[in-house]
């Protein structure tokens, strides 16, 4: 996708960073956006129809769906597709019928993507055209409310999808109906606000939301939901930015990609906890027991990999975010990351800044410093990094550990597997924010800024580790270190009993 951008005529639009930034290099190129959107609709579609149709090809009617690995197929049969009395599939052909109505707008949007990257204009004028609708200035505040009120309706609507099926189309798999659950439509969903809006506020359970036990309750919240959104969306396509939103928020491409992957990261995490708790909207005779991972026979429940995925993306988007947020609030506030200083150099006051004091300047503050792996001289970048990765990764790992044993996940006994995934993911991060901040802070330094003379309270980090090569190394080293850490943690943490059993023998 952003190789097609190389010899673009509007070249000084385009980020300066390399293939992995994605498409960032398309930040400002809403033509080419707008193809790789397409394109990522296209890839969705046809992973959803390809899925289908894969676990259609070994779906066994006589194991239970949760004992399968299978994805998909659970989250149809809970819409009340294909499946009868007690949650038995009674025809398989409602699946292939959805794989089909995927695969074939997939290859419609692919070839709408690749038209946009290829053949399309690279940007799409801001103007009263049918072509101008899809231009945009990030910095327009007022056509940025008007795409935020689009995205909102269209999310009304799919809510009220919902509801149609409930109501209209068939009707939603009841896990409560007599004979172990059944198909039945929802004739009377629940509208009155002070049941649907209690659950925001725990009055029906300690659950919150996921305390719901009813299907009237689920479709009459769909409706709430749907509505509010629809006329969200109508007031934000209507009106523009209030003064206070318009003082306080970032209007920046990356500033809102920052706050969608927050917005997801929100979602992903209050998904997991409802998957894990609920069995009205997660019935168990698709997804498995609630409140466990594994099966009574040792296998993975869909429900155990729903919640853990679910769980652990939501961490790296909301690290995502707070990446994304940073560097939006940095460039707004002047800050040059390629350089590594301010655009315009702030005013440094010698007589109340970087003072010395008994502790940042003594003897025993700076010789402790100094044989710090980042200060230590005299050992290769590889090794600094592996030091530094080691000591990050093994002790990341518990604090991940302990908020899940206590938290989300506390009645799944994976705690030490969440501590090690998080921390895994966590140190992935970091190598990447290395990677990125190695490349533009050594690869294209030309000029040497001066900087306010000051005192000298910390070790500075040897001269050798100052390039693309050495810092590359380092990255290395850290991401190794990091995850071997991390692992010997998880490694530790997991044989807590076996070292309590040797300590009891010895005695």
């Amino acid at each position: 996708m952003t190789a097609v951008i190389e010899d673009s005529p509007y070249k000084q639009q385009i980020p300066d960073v390399g293939w992995w930034a994605g498409n960032f290099r398309l930040t400002n190129l809403s033509g080419k956006l707008l193809g790789a959107h397409v394109a990522h609709s296209a890839l969705i579609l046809l992973w959803a129809g390809g899925m289908t149709l894969f676990e259609l090809s070994r779906f066994n009617p006589n194991v239970p769906m949760y004992e399968q690995g299978l994805i998909i197929l659970p989250h149809l049969a809970t819409l009340g597709l294909g499946v009868g009395a007690g949650g038995q599939v009674i025809s398989t052909y409602p699946y292939f019928v959805v794989s089909v109505l995927h695969l074939i707008p997939s290859v419609i949007l692919a070839a709408g993507g690749i038209y946009h990257s290829l053949l399309g204009p690279e940007v799409l004028e801001d103007n009263p055209t049918w072509a101008g609708f899809f231009g945009y200035d990030w910095k327009d505040k007022d056509k940025m409310t008007t795409i935020l009120g689009i995205h909102l309706t269209l999310l009304g609507l799919g809510a009220l999808a919902l509801v149609a099926k409930a109501v209209f189309w068939g009707g939603l798999f009841d896990p409560w109906a007599a004979g172990g659950g059944d198909v039945r439509v929802i004739n009377h969903p629940t509208l009155n606000p002070f049941r649907i809006f209690g659950y925001l506020f725990g009055a029906w359970g300690p659950e919150g939301m996921a305390a719901v036990d009813n299907l009237e309750d689920v479709v009459g919240g769909h409706i709430w939901v749907g509505l509010m959104l629809i006329g969200g969306g109508i007031f934000h396509i209507l009106t523009k930015p209030f003064a206070w939103a318009r003082r306080i928020l970032i209007y920046s491409g990356e500033a809102y990609l920052s706050y969608s992957i927050g917005a997801v990261a929100y979602m992903g995490f209050l998904a997991a906890y409802f998957a894990s708790v609920n069995n009205t909207v997660y019935p168990e005779v698709f997804y498995g027991p609630v409140r466990a991972i594994e099966t009574s026979a040792g296998i993975v429940s869909a429900r155990g990999w729903l919640v853990t995925f679910h769980f652990v993306l939501a961490l790296i988007f909301l690290l995502g975010h707070i990446w994304h947020a940073l560097r939006a609030r940095a460039i707004a506030g002047g800050f040059d990351l390629k350089n590594g200083d301010m655009v315009q150099p702030p005013r440094v006051d010698r007589q109340t800044s970087n003072q010395v004091s008994a502790v940042n300047s003594s003897d025993l503050t700076l010789k402790f410093l100094r044989y710090l792996p980042i200060y230590r001289p005299g050992i290769s970048s590889l090794w600094r990094g592996l030091e530094v990765g080691m000591a990050h990764g093994y002790w990341l790992v518990g604090p991940f550990a302990t908020l899940g044993s206590l938290g989300l996940l506390r009645n799944f006994n994976v705690g030490s597997l969440v501590g090690l995934l998080a921390a895994g993911s966590l140190i992935l991060i970091l190598t990447i924010g290395f990677s990125l901040y190695g490349t533009n802070s050594y690869e294209k330094q030309q000029e040497i800024y001066s900087r306010p003379v000051s005192v000298a309270t910390v070790p500075k980090v040897p001269q050798n580790i100052n390039t693309v090569a050495e810092w590359s190394q380092f990255t290395e080293g850290f991401l190794i270190g990091g995850i071997g850490g991390a692992i010997f943690a998880y490694l530790l943490l997991t044989s807590v009993t076996l070292f309590g059993a040797i300590a009891i023998n010895s005695i």
